[in-house]
């Protein structure tokens, strides 16, 4: 691959900012002794690639965006090109980890590329979120938990009530506080 195609998939992969930070540092904290993690919306793999280095887990991580599962592959990551948990096994994992697409955009003001699918939440910035809920406990191992990054913009209480509605008990384990945001890990459990 050169230089202009690996400025491509930059351009095209949504890459670390303090919500990976924040995300990476609470999943290594928390998820030791976790033999399988799946990271959901890997991007750049920079969260996987934490959690791979700085725990004993086996770490997959998936992506919607073929330029982020290749950019995770680069990173010499186990990455499958996948929407949300639709491709794995029932049961398959010990943790789930997610950094969604949280934004709350205006549909008249979004544009269709791998970019705006990386930061937009669609009107209320629920969009990924409520869908996700909806599926990740069918991957969860028994005693199985998720991460999941959720920013004040979204609306951390309904987060917890729709994952309530989805069967999981949540906890705010983590939080940082941004000038235009707070963002807010929680531990969804059964």
């Amino acid at each position: 691959m050169d230089l202009a195609e690996r400025r491509g998939l930059e351009t095209d992969v949504y890459q670390p900012a303090e919500d990976s930070r924040l995300l990476a540092e609470t999943a290594c904290d928390r998820l030791a002794g976790r033999e399988t993690v799946l990271e959901v919306g890997t991007g750049s793999g920079y969260v996987a690639e934490r959690i791979a280095s700085e725990t004993a887990a086996r770490v997959v991580a998936a992506d919607v965006n073929p330029h982020a599962t290749q950019q995770a592959r680069d990173r010499g990551l186990e990455a499958v090109r996948a929407d949300l948990v639709s491709p794995f096994a029932d049961d398959s994992f010990d943790a789930v980890v997610f950094n969604p697409p949280y934004l709350p955009t205006d549909p008249d003001h979004e544009w269709d590329d791998w970019m705006e699918r990386a930061l937009s939440g669609g009107e209320d910035g629920r969009a990924v979120i409520e869908p996700f809920l909806e599926t990740v406990g069918r991957v969860l191992a028994p005693d199985g938990v998720v991460l999941l990054l959720v920013s004040s913009l979204t609306g951390v209480e309904t987060v917890v009530d729709r994952a309530g509605e989805a069967g999981f008990s949540a906890a705010a384990v983590a939080d940082e506080s941004f000038p235009f945001e707070t963002l807010t890990i929680l531990e969804l459990f059964r």
